[in-house]
């Protein structure tokens, strides 16, 4: 078998729709301190504030991480409130979000097959993550939209290196309701259409930002 061979049925293997009951949320590291250094934060805030709510919306699992809260504060006030009551934040001094009690977690739901993941930065917590994901086997879909870094350069490369499944948050929710139109519209209600802000498609891999 050719390697170009390979390399298709692989990303056969990994690309699809995700199903909502085989899925699970990832949300790295939205804290304070990252509020003055993080280009557009306030739009990555925005849309990751819906995806928080799809998890509710959908009833899917949620893990959030902090790294090092004591230092860098903790998840910022606007998601805290989106936030379940009994939501665990897991505080983390390393890269990955992989720490014992996430990998506890994957480990004790056998369904999980699609991880959805989002946060800060790109090009660290995020590659990092997406690397230990891939080599336990998730199909792992980042959140373009939902992502940045310091520098936009970091970010551009990230996304064009290092990651397998690009979408954006409205293609994570036409692809969780492409079987529910009622989903769907509730959907559309709470979130209402478009998004993004500054980081369009347009900007998405422009060196200039």
């Amino acid at each position: 078998m050719s390697e170009s061979t390979k390399v298709q049925e692989m990303a056969s293997k990994r690309l699809g729709n995700i199903k909502a009951e085989n899925a699970i949320f990832f949300m790295c590291d939205i804290q304070e301190r990252f509020k003055p250094s993080i280009k557009y934060f306030k739009e990555i805030v925005e849309i990751a504030e819906k995806l928080v709510e799809a998890t509710t919306i959908l009833d899917i699992p949620l893990v959030v991480t902090e790294q090092y809260p004591k230092g860098l504060g903790e998840t910022v006030s606007e998601l805290k409130e989106k936030l379940k009551e009994d939501q665990k934040r897991y505080s983390k001094t390393k890269f990955t979000m992989l720490v014992p009690e996430v990998i506890s977690q994957l480990e004790a739901n056998n369904n999980i097959k699609h991880i959805v993941l989002f946060g800060i930065e790109t090009h660290v917590c995020i590659q990092q993550t997406v690397i230990d994901l891939l080599e336990k086997g998730y199909e792992v879909h980042v959140v373009a939209d939902a992502c940045s870094s310091r520098t936009q350069m970091d970010r551009k490369f990230a996304f064009e290196v290092c990651f397998e499944i690009i979408d954006t948050h409205e293609i994570i929710k036409f692809n969780l309701t492409c079987s529910n139109l009622n989903r769907l519209q509730l959907f559309i209600f709470v979130w209402g259409g478009g998004g993004g802000g500054s980081l369009k498609p347009k900007n998405l891999w422009g060196s200039g930002l």
